[in-house]
């Protein structure tokens, strides 16, 4: 495979001052030292995306400012001083901070996953940035053991049908809270123990008749301010609460530290882009070697779940799908023009 000229142009989803999108022709990525560049096949949304093309979550210091923070594809080139054994035309699969969004991204060697051989390219595409954060909160941040019960919000969620898994593969109980009922029945059936309907019900009393009174081991929100009430109140005993997203709102009105203090309960808050390149290849690595082989055979108990797809030239249209809040599981985007 020849290696692009850096100055070659490429085609890449770009962002006015107004959050719109649209294609245009810019730059290739500069390679530099223990990189691979990748030609890409395809991405996927994150609500980060949402957040970005409207100025509120910029990229770090240095990162791209193309939209896209996982993507799956082919190696292109090779930089200087990439110590694996990496090769031109291999399939793989990468971690961003940026530039999912365009026909190539160089990537750190590091956060460069190989694509299990029986996972198509816009499969592959829905697993880094979603399963390497569910793999990350549940084991690095929440250190989650068998047989407790996790409340995973947003249980439909690209995150939240990962999370599912990885609590059933370490042999914990997941619990999850969906707006609908096809949300709802779509999580039991990939493995949750029960599926609470938050606009219906009162999930803390779901939770608290489910565990016999005991409440959640674990919470994963991605909702924040709106709920943390009902959270705290869902919270076991020396229960681990685990802050990553705020979807719900930044503020809270009432006696969280006092409660959250009866329950001894710990409140862990985390994010991964805005982590270090060790901490994110520390994280891959434990992935790829504890996560990874179970993706690799046809009766694989890991599947990433995926919504849709739509062509690059539908990127407005795909943004829309997901600030519907209809999706269940990742919304792909296909890179090239069709």
């Amino acid at each position: 495979m020849q290696v692009p000229e850096e100055d070659t142009p490429m085609l890449a989803v770009c962002t006015d001052e107004t959050g719109t999108l649209f294609l245009k022709h810019v730059p290739r990525p500069e390679l530099r030292d223990g990189q691979l560049l990748i030609q890409v096949t395809a991405t996927a949304l994150n609500r980060a995306d949402l957040l970005q093309k409207r100025g509120l979550y910029p990229p770090e210091h240095g990162e791209s400012e193309i939209l896209g923070l996982e993507a799956s594809g082919v190696i292109a080139a090779v930089g200087l001083g990439v110590k694996g054994s990496w090769k031109l035309g291999s399939e793989v699969m990468a971690l961003l901070s940026g530039g999912g969004y365009a026909e190539y991204v160089a990537v750190p060697e590091e956060l460069v996953m190989p694509v299990p051989s029986h996972l198509t390219l816009y499969q592959a595409a829905a697993i880094p940035e979603t399963w390497l954060t569910a793999y990350q909160l549940l084991h690095f941040i929440a250190k989650v053991k068998p047989n407790e019960t996790v409340l995973i919000h947003a249980g439909a969620s690209g995150v939240g049908t990962a999370a599912i898994q990885l609590v059933r593969l370490c042999r914990a109980v997941p619990i999850v809270t969906a707006g609908s009922p096809e949300k709802l029945q779509f999580t039991e059936q990939l493995g949750a123990a029960l599926g609470i309907n938050y606009k219906q019900d009162n999930f803390s009393e779901k939770v608290l008749q489910f565990t016999e009174g005991r409440g959640a081991d674990i919470i994963l929100d991605c909702i924040g301010g709106s709920s943390w009430e009902k959270n705290v109140s869902s919270l076991a005993l020396d229960g681990r609460w685990v802050l990553y997203g705020a979807l719900g709102g930044k503020t809270v009105d009432g006696d969280l530290l006092g409660k959250l203090l009866r329950k001894r309960g710990h409140l862990l808050c985390t994010l991964l882009r805005s982590r270090s390149l060790q901490y994110k290849a520390e994280l891959v690595r434990s992935f790829t070697e504890q996560v990874l082989p179970f993706f690799k055979s046809t009766d694989s108990p890991l599947c990433p779940v995926i919504d849709s797809t739509f062509n690059m030239e539908d990127i407005e249209k795909a943004h829309r799908h997901m600030e519907e809040n209809n999706n269940i599981g990742k919304i792909i985007i296909k890179i090239g023009t069709s």
